[in-house]
């Protein structure tokens, strides 16, 4: 059973005075639970308007895309709110009204607050939790977007550049913590131009002309 599916996937933007630019032209693919790939390719090939595609932020031309309800999503940019604390960050996916109607909201926030501290401790970065993103270096807001993408105990992680931003060292650390998801039964998309990133996972994919290869 896979636990995420893309069938016959294609984008088109429009672009005033101009024929429509036709960036995915049939993209199909499946991913079975706790499996890891990489989507690889040019510079403008589209594997970030794949990747958003795949997690809802969206919407395709034609063709459709199955997965699960539950699932992370890792920004190259971070997209940490500026206001919140590094904790409150790593907590935000939890203060959904889907996540808090599925049971007791005090209890589920006190196990979510728990799971949040947890990551944190793995991710070294407990004694910042009460810091706010200015405050930390670009290595440490991306540990705290990889954070946040887990405190659901997502069944897929979708990380579009995790290490774009970072130097050898710092990305080697995200990697580190990218690469163990699979223990947890946590399947990943990782789109990057890094062969160092695309290692990580069982296999690589290359979006060239449109389709997956």
């Amino acid at each position: 059973m896979s636990i995420l599916v893309a069938e016959n996937i294609r984008k088109s933007f429009r672009i005033p005075g101009q024929p429509p630019l036709e960036v995915l032209r049939g993209v199909d693919f499946s991913l079975s639970p706790s499996e890891k790939i990489a989507i690889v390719g040019r510079s403008g090939a589209g594997k970030s308007t794949l990747l958003h595609i795949l997690g809802g932020l969206l919407e395709p031309t034609s063709g459709r895309v199955r997965r699960p309800d539950n699932f992370g999503f890792v920004f190259q940019s971070y997209h940490l709110m500026d206001e919140l604390t590094v904790l409150e960050n790593v907590m935000l996916p939890c203060m959904s009204a889907r996540f808090l109607k599925a049971g007791n909201g005090a209890a589920r926030m006190r196990a979510a607050r728990e799971r949040a501290l947890e990551l944190l401790e793995k991710t070294g970065l407990a004694a910042r939790m009460r810091h706010l993103p200015r405050e930390l270096s670009g290595g440490e807001r991306q540990r705290v977007a990889v954070a946040r993408s887990l405190v659901t105990n997502p069944a897929l992680v979708l990380a579009d550049e995790p290490t774009g931003n970072l130097d050898a060292l710092t990305g080697k650390d995200v990697l580190e913590m990218l690469s163990g998801l699979s223990h947890g039964e946590t399947a990943l998309v990782l789109v990057t131009h890094s062969p160092d990133a695309a290692a990580i996972c069982d296999r690589t994919l290359t979006l060239s002309g449109g389709v997956l290869n």
